[in-house]
């Protein structure tokens, strides 16, 4: 294939003006359409992976869905911390209504081929790599998102439910949804010329 012809002004506009924007700030019972989301996955296929391992495997929740996701966080937790003596009433309520607020939340999930005998490292960054394509695209469209790790991300007792090996990791939720209001949050960075050393 030639040499694609991009636009570096474009680029540069995207990746800088990329955000977070959390629940409180996403507009809730008006969906995205399907299609944006199934973009927003095929922009994350295209990450680097070493050895063409493509680690990254994903559960999209929308509609009833969001209540399925909602009900098995909440439910674990509750299990979870009753056992430890540490439950929360609130936590629960917020694990049990956040996810109904979004409009699509999607599982990131990495999945390992130990035939590959590749660091465990790159494979985590290949999918972090895919959740920065999701997270661009998003912004591309417009849209409130964020990936978190609360939740059962960290729970050995959820791999069983998202289908995952010992050897494989769920890393966390994608939210998305449209935003509340047409107001950008701002970005905040120190100089790059205050992390970088130069050796000339």
């Amino acid at each position: 294939m030639e040499r694609p012809d991009f636009n570096i002004e474009e680029v540069n506009k995207i990746i800088r003006g990329r955000r977070s924007m959390f629940v409180a700030q996403f507009k809730e019972n008006d969906p995205v359409d399907d299609e944006i989301i199934e973009e927003i996955l095929e922009n994350a296929n295209w990450a680097p992976t070493h050895k063409l391992t493509e680690p990254w495997r994903f559960t999209v929740f929308t509609g009833e869905g969001l209540k399925k996701f909602a009900d098995f966080q909440a439910g674990l937790y509750k299990e979870r911390a009753t056992k430890n003596g540490n439950y929360m009433e609130a936590t629960y309520q917020k694990l049990s209504e956040n996810p109904l607020k979004a409009s699509h939340i999607i599982a990131v999930q990495m999945k390992r081929d130990l035939r590959a005998n590749l660091p465990v490292m790159e494979e985590i960054a290949a999918v972090a790599m895919a959740v920065q394509n999701m997270y661009l695209t998003a912004a591309a469209h417009g849209l409130a998102a964020y990936w978190g790790t609360g939740g059962p991300t960290f729970w050995p007792e959820a791999k069983e439910w998202f289908g995952l090996e010992e050897e494989d990791m769920l890393m966390g939720f994608f939210y998305v949804a449209k935003p509340a209001t047409d107001r950008w949050p701002i970005g905040k960075r120190k100089p790059i010329a205050e992390k970088v050393n130069w050796v000339r």
